[in-house]
């Protein structure tokens, strides 16, 4: 695993050095554009419209427009200004608090954490206590040009960052369109949809869930890659739902026989456990 950046943890007066690693990672499948006529890889140039011509990186400089065509050139020596002021490598923990307090619309992008050389002890009294304690950090650390809010918790044996956006960076629900106002709910189908829910309810077990279509794309490109033929599956017929009552009862009616399934499923697995 790759270190992306190395630092401290404070919270009091202890100071914790630890290194951090991306924790997930992107399985798209990524496709790069092709010259239709002899299948070159295209190149991004970077041309500037009222000059004519192409600019190497080092012509290039950051502005920001603050009117239309009105632009401030923010440059290196004033990046390196604001960094000396609050780039300090380290993960300041600001206060501790209850993991379901933080809505997931919150969560960025996770991060392994673990200790430096040096860090042992303080890492394992940090993890334990907060384990112990039934409680994650809010936290705040400066990584290249960005100060970042983050969440620290325990997650399995490791202790696990993740960046969470800004209450300001999260927009309100009042600007979604088309939201209706009134709950005017039949009180039978709604019955009928907790029923619904409560019968499809299970332990959560991420490792049941696949990306179907990225495997259907794997195979597509094998298959290209083997040089055999695509079948093309026919699609399946659209189902209709015209009724909400009639769609709920059927629903309901499938899902008592998953239950069912289930149910059996757990049964056997249980009786062989027994006998074994």
């Amino acid at each position: 695993m790759h270190t992306l950046w190395k630092g401290s943890i404070s919270f009091g007066l202890v100071n914790i050095p630890i290194k951090m690693f991306t924790a997930t990672e992107e399985k798209d499948i990524q496709f790069r554009y092709l010259h239709k006529d002899c299948n070159t890889p295209l190149r991004y140039r970077k041309v500037c419209p009222t000059c004519s011509k192409e600019v190497g990186d080092k012509e290039i400089v950051r502005g920001y427009e603050y009117e239309i065509g009105h632009f401030i050139i923010v440059n290196e020596e004033d990046f390196l200004a604001l960094r000396s002021e609050i780039d300090d490598k380290s993960i300041e923990i600001l206060d501790f608090v209850d993991l379901s307090e933080i809505d997931p619309v919150y969560f960025v992008k996770s991060y392994y954490l673990s200790p430096q050389d040096t860090g042992n002890k303080a890492y394992t009294l940090l993890r334990k206590a907060m384990s112990d304690a039934g409680k994650i950090a809010i936290a705040k650390m400066t990584v290249r040009t960005k100060q970042t809010l983050a969440a620290l918790r325990v997650y399995h044996n490791v202790l696990l960052l993740e960046t969470i956006f800004y209450p300001d960076e999260v927009r309100p629900v009042t600007q979604v369109p088309g939201l209706p106002e009134q709950e005017n709910v039949n009180e039978k189908e709604l019955d009928m949809a907790v029923r619904l829910i409560e019968n499809l309810s299970a332990p959560f077990e991420p490792e049941k869930y696949n990306d179907e279509y990225r495997q259907a794309l794997q195979e597509l490109i094998q298959k290209k890659i083997e040089g055999k033929e695509i079948e093309i599956a026919p699609e399946a017929p659209h189902k209709n739902v015209i009724d909400l009552m009639e769609a709920l009862q059927a629903s309901l009616r499938e899902s008592k026989k998953e239950t069912g399934k289930k149910r059996a499923k757990t049964a056997e697995k249980n009786k062989q456990t027994t006998v074994s």
